[in-house]
């Protein structure tokens, strides 16, 4: 088996697709994006794949460490998630050619199903009491929220307060036992975090997202050493050398790496096991597209260290185009009481919609993300 061709389509609401044709009729799909630079992942896809045409797609491990490897300059997001989408791709591609789900190729599945969580508030979040009602209702046991808008090194304890009110509104809608995650985005400074993550712990948080930007992790264990509240991070980590450090020196308890953005399944894979070695949890950051939601699912299958699995549906910005778009049959991602069971179709356990895809990219998509400023007209951290 070759490759022979490959076609990306940039599709609303803001995600990038990759589809790669093999000589014997087969062909995978992936979904390399960054979002709000998927035009330059494009570019970066369009470079890795001049060495795959004509290859045998079945190379995984050996396709993954030419195209990581053989480039001096490597890692980062752009690079990262063009080498993620083709990953993704190359084993839907192993798993249509046995006939098989990608998690049976990786030894087996150890669960069935696995919880998800919803979105809920919005980039600046709003009536978060009614909407949690809302989707717990719907049968999700677990709801994420955006924590704050924009925050200064040292900021009012208006804005605190503001947070309380939030996360307070949202417990008292859905009572003692629904997770409740809040993340802080990278929108806030370590003194501000410290004070935010002790205010926040009466309410039991599931976790507390991204306290602090990565390039700033080693606040994290200062973080942790004054509240119990488990910290998540890794969304903007991008290998198993990105996170060495945090699980070295343990400071995180929940590791959040991104199949689009981390290398893939292949790497992932690899990064939840690191993290298993070190007793911290796993909840995949996928606020994607249904082939990466796929994709996060089969290792999800495989990692015993997994707990929780983010998705899309609904999500602010899934505007016009929403997570079960693209595939035709919708059902391989149903909701029930809180769980989604991991697909056991062959690849990635998805047929992607290819009609629609098409039609779809002739429109497109700039989705950018917001350029926020604070009072004093300086950027703030989105």
């Amino acid at each position: 088996m070759k490759i022979t061709n490959y076609e990306l389509f940039l599709v609303p609401p803001r995600w990038l697709f990759l589809k790669i044709d093999t000589d014997e009729g087969i062909s995978g799909w992936g979904e390399p994006v960054v979002e709000g630079r998927a035009k330059t992942v494009k570019a970066a896809v369009d470079e890795l794949m001049t060495y795959l045409i004509g290859k045998d797609p079945s190379r995984i491990e050996d396709h993954w460490n030419m195209l990581y490897r053989s480039g001096f300059y490597r890692g980062g997001p752009i690079l990262m998630s063009a080498l993620a989408g083709i990953d993704q791709v190359l084993w839907d591609i192993k798993g249509k050619f046995y006939n098989a789900p990608v998690h049976e190729l990786m030894g087996g599945a150890c669960r069935d199903s696995i919880k998800v969580y919803s979105w809920i508030g919005g980039d600046r979040p709003t009536d978060v009491g009614e909407a949690a009602k809302k989707v717990v209702e719907s049968g999700f046991t677990a709801v994420k929220m955006n924590g704050t808008e924009e925050l200064q090194y040292i900021d009012s304890f208006e804005k605190v307060e503001q947070l309380v009110s939030r996360v307070a509104a949202v417990r008292e809608a859905v009572g003692n036992h629904i997770g409740i995650g809040v993340d802080f985005h990278g929108r806030v400074h370590k003194p501000m975090a410290k004070v935010l993550v002790k205010e926040l712990e009466p309410f039991r948080p599931m976790f507390i997202e991204e306290p602090v930007l990565p390039e700033n992790n080693e606040a994290l264990k200062e973080i942790a050493s004054i509240s119990a509240v488990p910290i998540a991070t890794g969304e903007r980590m991008y290998s198993r050398w990105d996170f060495k450090k945090v699980l070295e020196n343990g400071y995180v308890d929940i590791i959040q790496p991104d199949l689009s953005h981390a290398g893939g399944i292949t790497e992932s894979k690899k990064i939840l096991s690191m993290a298993e070695a070190y007793d911290v949890a796993a909840a995949p950051h996928c606020p994607l597209g249904p082939i990466a939601l796929a994709a996060c699912l089969q290792v999800d299958a495989t990692c015993h260290n997994a707990f929780i699995q983010e998705q899309s549906l609904g999500i602010h910005y899934n505007v016009k185009s929403d997570l079960l778009d693209y595939i035709t049959d919708p059902s391989v991602f149903n909701y029930e009481n809180g769980y989604v069971k991991i697909p056991q179709g062959p690849g990635l356990g998805i047929d992607i919609n290819e009609e629609l895809v098409r039609k779809l990219a002739e429109e497109g998509h700039d989705w950018k993300n917001p350029v926020w400023r604070h009072k004093d007209g300086s950027i703030a951290e989105w």
